[in-house]
């Protein structure tokens, strides 16, 4: 429900226009959430109006693999939400209902009312739908994912596809009950007006599957040792303000991307709330989340054991900051005035963590001054509260961090002793560009690649600018170009460099204002660094503006979900993801590519200019790449950075290839190795651990 309309009334939605609450609603009264006022942000519709928007039934049959007398499956789409389907109590899940529409639609979207008689019983947890032009062929999943245990009407928005049937599955009761399925209602709808089928996979690459999750994935990293992917929000699953769980709590969720399936976890054991922290990813491949909503607080997950621990607290109290991973492991991090007071009467200057005795470590040689933006909202308020936040962070060579946003002015900072500063010079004429994107795709050549972000935080038009920096030592003034800019001005996007060197950018809003679906960007780019061109690539039918997420996961292909978490009276939650397949993974024709294979890596940890041996099978490979494992919040990835790998060839598929020696340039951590084909076909991915 919170995130169908904006696509039901794109029209109204996505205009440069604030979409105001009418004067009755509950948000229409006085302040603001995070600096948006709230008459600015769209409230939740009523259940009626989703369900009026619906396609009408008329004609329409029903079969489900099971029914009780009396709840037989007819129930799901008569109309009336005081019946329910519900499935035989001697039966067992999966279970599965089947929606015959009598002709085929372009379908966009369900929804499904969960049974409203105050039992719970057969609550949908994880899930599958499926659509089909002959109710026989039903190819893969257009959806899987984990509904919430309530009784909120759930959506699950998909690319849209030529159906004549629906199947929805159910794996799990949500509540683990029962094994039993219920529904009170399902509604099926049309893609949204003017929404055309997907281009040609072949050049613009394809959306493939939904994924709903059971909260609004605001952070996002990688777990090296399984491939799966860890999500959270905030203490609650749509909200990061208002409860008295705030400060104590996170809600998490993992997506496995190979068995498509997600479950969710409330970690409660580190006390703390990780919403808006600093995140990264340290040199034994521990995710590193510090500060945020509890402003002191580091917690860290370990991979290996599935579990969060305490990691002590910070000098300063931050959130909003960014963090990177040193050459030598350590973290550094600084900024962030959004919580813990502002940097006007305590600077937030710089600190380092050493992950081996978990102590962060006060930078006073790092003032925070020099990278501020002129945020007008900083000025009214007589205090930094936006210009300190979400730097553009890169770990570099003798311990060395560059920043290269978003404010024009760009530093080099050091890490040794009491730390460091120097001027960078500006990013060429380029703007403040707060909450764009800075991806070092090429980490040999010292290459960052920076994409759109406005002026100001939020109430500022976005800009389409792209740069290529340049850095090679510490504390040198780097070279700085502008290239043609992307075809579409980006805030609150999210860019990933791929195996084959492109980078994709994606979501993002034209008219930067937090928790709207106002103005975004559709049609997500690929930029060629051999062209520098950048081509538009298949549209996402999801908004993804402010809170949202994406990486690069194992099999090459690209998460992107979230956006909102913006409380119950909000329109603009996301509780789901939506996966991409980019061109690489496809023949002229559509069809899926052969993919060569990596059957043999020599090591699973290796030092920095050390040696790997790697047999791969299938297609001839001409080449090989790194991309260091991702994590993300608030539009900021320290981690990823790619490595161009030029192999030498032994026997027919053998191989080696040489890391680069310098711990600045190949981080220590966890990296995906993939194998390339001539024509640029990734590999799925073997993980491998450098060491400085």
């Amino acid at each position: 429900m919170d995130r169908f309309l904006s696509l039901l009334l794109c029209s109204a939605l996505c205009s440069a226009a604030p979409q105001i609450i009418p004067d009755g609603n509950p948000l229409a009264r006085s302040g603001t959430l995070d600096g948006v006022p709230l008459r600015q942000i769209p409230a939740k519709p009523a259940v009626a109006e989703i369900v009026a928007a619906a396609m009408p039934p008329e004609g329409w049959t029903v079969t489900c693999d099971s029914s009780q007398a009396g709840n037989t499956c007819s129930n799901a789409i008569d109309g009336n939400e005081d019946t329910f389907w519900l499935t035989d109590s001697t039966a067992s899940l999966p279970q599965s209902i089947v929606i015959d529409m009598k002709t085929t639609r372009i379908v966009g979207s369900i929804t499904i009312q969960p049974r409203q008689d105050g039992a719970a019983d057969g609550n949908i947890g994880q899930h599958q739908v499926f659509l089909s032009q002959d109710g026989t062929n039903w190819g893969n999943a257009v959806a899987v994912g984990t509904y919430l245990d309530d009784k909120r009407l759930k959506t699950t928005i998909f690319t849209p596809g030529n159906a004549r049937y629906v199947r929805i599955t159910s794996l799990s009761e949500a509540g683990n009950r029962a094994p039993a399925m219920s529904i009170s209602e399902v509604n099926v709808y049309d893609a949204p007006e003017g929404s055309d089928l997907p281009p040609p996979r072949a050049t613009a690459g394809a959306w493939a599957l939904t994924v709903d999750m059971p909260l609004v994935p605001v952070s996002a990293a990688i777990e090296w040792a399984s491939g799966r992917l860890l999500v959270w929000s905030s203490f609650a699953w749509n909200a990061f303000g208002g409860g008295s769980a705030q400060g104590h709590q996170t809600v998490t969720a993992i997506y496995d991307p190979v068995a498509q399936l997600v479950s969710e976890r409330t970690i409660t054991n580190t006390d703390h709330d990780m919403f808006c922290e600093g995140l990264s990813m340290d040199a034994d491949g521990r995710i590193v989340a510090a500060g945020g909503n509890s402003d002191r607080g580091t917690s860290i997950y370990d991979s290996t054991s599935d579990s969060w621990s305490d990691g002590g607290d910070l000098k300063k109290p931050r959130g909003y900051q960014s963090q990177a991973t040193l050459s030598d492991g350590r973290i550094f991090t600084i900024g962030a005035s959004w919580s813990g007071g502002s940097s006007t009467n305590n600077p937030k200057d710089g600190e380092v963590y050493d992950t081996a005795t978990n102590e962060w470590t006060a930078l006073p040689g790092c003032p925070v001054d020099p990278m501020l933006t002129s945020d007008p909202e900083d000025v009214s308020l007589g205090y930094i509260y936006r210009g300190d936040n979400h730097g553009w962070l890169f770990g570099w060579k003798n311990g060395s961090v560059f920043q290269a946003g978003p404010a024009v002015a760009m530093n080099w900072y050091g890490t040794s002793g009491a730390g460091s500063q120097s001027a960078a010079g500006n990013r060429a004429a380029d703007k403040d560009s707060m909450c764009g994107n800075a991806i070092m795709y090429d980490a040999v050549a010292g290459k960052i690649l920076t994409l759109g972000g406005s002026p100001n935080y939020v109430n500022s038009y976005s800009t389409a600018n792209a740069h290529i920096i340049t850095i090679s030592d510490p504390d040198t003034v780097p070279e700085v170009t502008a290239i043609n800019p992307m075809a579409f001005p980006r805030a609150f996007h999210n860019s990933l460099v791929l195996p084959d060197g492109k980078v994709f950018i994606t979501g993002g809003q034209y008219y930067a204002v937090g928790f709207t679906d106002q103005t975004p960007q559709l049609i997500p780019e690929m930029w060629d660094p051999a062209t520098q061109a950048f081509t538009q690539m298949a549209p996402i039918s999801i908004p993804r503006n402010y809170h949202s997420t994406g990486l690069l996961l194992p099999d090459a292909t690209v998460y992107n979900g979230g956006g909102g978490l913006c409380g119950d009276g909000c329109a603009t939650n996301h509780p789901d993801a939506q996966i991409y397949s980019p061109p690489y993974l496809f023949n002229a024709d559509g069809s899926l590519a052969a993919r060569p294979a990596i059957d043999f890596l020599s090591a699973g940890e290796v030092a920095v200019g050390g040696r790997l041996s790697i047999t791969t099978s299938g297609p001839a490979v001409t080449a090989f790449s790194m991309i260091r494992l991702g994590s993300t919040t608030h539009t900021v990835n320290t981690d990823q950075r790619r490595i161009a790998l030029t192999p030498e060839s032994g026997d027919y598929g053998s191989f080696t290839v040489t890391v680069p020696a310098d711990p600045g340039v190949a981080l220590p951590g966890y990296w995906y190795m993939f194998a390339l084909t001539e024509g640029g076909v990734p590999s799925v991915a073997k993980f491998v651990k450098v060491v400085a």
